[in-house]
């Protein structure tokens, strides 16, 4: 009977999941009333491709084949051209020999070059591997030696980073500078497009698969590995919560090569929505997209709004936002009062994501959560558990910091050099610490790799870092252990004034002091002009880390 049980539970769960999908796909227009030939064509794509960028651009341009799909500095793209387009690209990628069992790296800012080359390769079943913009030359080198991609798609900006890659990878501009000519021996993106047929293709026999590299604040990037999902679950549950809808603007500002930039393209495919891309994120820029867009959504990480915020307010003032409905944000850590901030100017328009590179998302915070518990990574959506355990794995009651631990469809498929993230019951490491609040909340206190143990008391950076940031005379923080004979780590901060500050050492540890407990007060603190970033806003601890050493050597 047990498994009679089970069988009949796992049914009602099933169909609970599928009517919660035609509902809130519904509610949001992606399901939609279509002409009967129309419907026809696009159920038999989805049939045959699946739940793949490919079925999106392909869906996108049967219905809406003469809306605006993206628009960058270069122009607009209606759905039905970017889909042609990209039929033509992979045609070409095929004739150079990129199969389904390839890679295709992709190094290139926010433009269309970049959609075109991962549409091409989903409709080939190819991997794309997303590079990170900031690589220093050996970087890239190492991932693409580590990966082993048969083409490089590139701007040409990055020209002189290729010097280490292989001369059998196919070399290929995906924007020139001064629409030039591509070097001897290799083509552009424009040269393969017209070149290729533009005639669909047949599927390929596997799922489309992304590589997105890991954040590697603290050591170098690995890569990540995500298949296509197998449904409309993800997509639901993920609307379910950021109010995404059918026919919307999407200013991207997020880096495309990221997870959270990568996300958004992906949504704008089957809710038919326009992109909007600028391959150089400037905060005043950006307001001048959305208010010439008339944006519906800002997709962005928490550095971005933290610079627009830092604009003068006349300048502030100057554009109208008012056409936002959604401001989301994921990518690096969300201070409580940057959300606050923003929210009192611009609307209660802010949701963020928590996730990571290999659990997908686990939290997402809706402008309620973030006004009735500032700094708050929200709650999880539908399909997603998260857990908080502690060192042996055991659940902890609500309010005790411990691992987090994350269950969803859309963690990743592992490591593409071997190994993965530490699983325990099905669920998987996401890495940091956290602790979950008596309203359901999840609270992230740090990465779990970052404890810094004082004098036999455990500290998580992220407390001294969000209360320093706090300070009226300080612009951002970081604080790192470093060896200590006495106390075996002691507490270091870096931190940036603000402008025209002029806050003192003491004055900050003695704010600190004030509120924290006295083992938690960093021993030093560094003044900086700036901290290391990585391009989505994440603090480069290893850099810290690296100067510290050197300056103790």
């Amino acid at each position: 009977m047990g498994g009679i049980d089970a069988q009949l539970a796992g049914l009602r769960n099933s169909v609970s999941d599928s009517i919660f999908e035609l509902k809130v796909l519904h509610e949001a227009g992606i399901l939609a009333p279509v002409r009967p030939d129309k419907a026809l064509r696009m159920g038999s794509t989805f049939v045959r491709w699946g739940a793949s960028p490919a079925t999106g651009i392909a869906t996108a341009a049967i219905h809406y084949p003469h809306e605006i799909a993206v628009v960058d500095e270069r122009g607009a793209l209606s759905f039905e051209r970017l889909h042609r387009r990209s039929n033509a690209l992979a045609d070409s990628f095929a004739a150079l020999g990129i199969g389904h069992e390839d890679g295709v790296g992709i190094i290139c800012r926010n433009h269309r070059g970049f959609l075109e080359a991962t549409l091409a390769a989903a409709k080939l079943g190819a991997s794309a591997l997303y590079l990170n913009t900031m690589f220093a030359g050996p970087q890239l080198a190492e991932v693409t030696r580590r990966e082993g991609p048969k083409a490089l798609v590139y701007d040409q900006e990055f020209a002189d980073l290729l010097e280490g890659v292989d001369d059998s990878v196919h070399r290929i501009v995906g924007w020139g500078e001064d629409d030039g000519e591509a070097p001897a021996g290799e083509a552009t993106l424009e040269q393969l497009i017209a070149a290729g047929a533009e005639s669909d293709r047949k599927p390929p026999p596997d799922k489309a698969r992304f590589v997105i590299l890991t954040s590697g604040t603290t050591g170098t990037p690995k890569g990540a590995q995500r298949s296509s999902p197998d449904g409309l679950l993800a997509i639901a549950a993920l609307v379910d919560k950021i109010p995404f809808r059918s026919r919307q603007t999407m200013m991207i500002a997020a880096p495309l090569f990221h997870s959270w930039g990568f996300f958004h393209f992906v949504m704008s495919l089957p809710t038919a929505s326009t992109m909007v891309l600028r391959r150089r994120f400037d905060p005043e820029g950006t307001l001048r997209a959305v208010q010439e867009s008339r944006a519906d959504v800002l997709g962005a990480v928490p550095v971005m709004i933290q610079r627009i915020l830092q604009l003068p307010d006349e300048t502030l003032r100057r554009y109208d936002l008012s056409s936002l409905r959604i401001v989301s944000l994921s990518g690096s850590a969300l201070p409580g009062e940057l959300a606050i901030e923003w929210m009192d100017r611009f609307g209660d328009n802010v949701y963020n994501l928590y996730g990571s590179t290999e659990v997908a998302y686990a939290t997402v915070a809706t402008p309620a959560d973030l006004r009735a518990a500032p700094g708050t990574a929200g709650k999880p959506p539908r399909g997603t558990t998260v857990r908080i355990l502690d060192e042996h794995g055991r659940e902890l009651p609500g309010g005790e910091v411990g691992r987090i631990f994350v269950g969803n469809d859309m963690s990743f498929d592992g490591y593409t050099g071997g190994g993965g993230k530490e699983v325990i019951d099905g669920l998987l490491s996401s890495g940091d610490v956290g602790h979950i609040d008596a309203g359901g909340r999840l609270f992230i206190d740090g990465r779990d790799d970052e404890m810094i143990v004082s004098g036999g008391e455990n500290v998580f950076p992220r407390e001294v870092e969000d209360l320093l940031a706090d300070h009226e005379g300080i612009a951002e923080a970081a604080v790192i252990g470093v060896e200590d004979a006495e106390f075996g780590q002691r507490l270091k901060a870096f931190v940036v004034r603000g402008d025209g500050a002029e806050v003192s050492e003491a004055e900050l540890k003695a704010h600190v002091k004030a509120n924290l407990a006295a083992y938690k007060t960093p021993r030093e603190i560094e003044f900086l002009p700036e901290l290391p970033r990585n391009a989505t806003g994440k603090i480069l601890k290893r850099e810290l880390l690296a100067r510290e050493a050197q300056q103790s050597a």
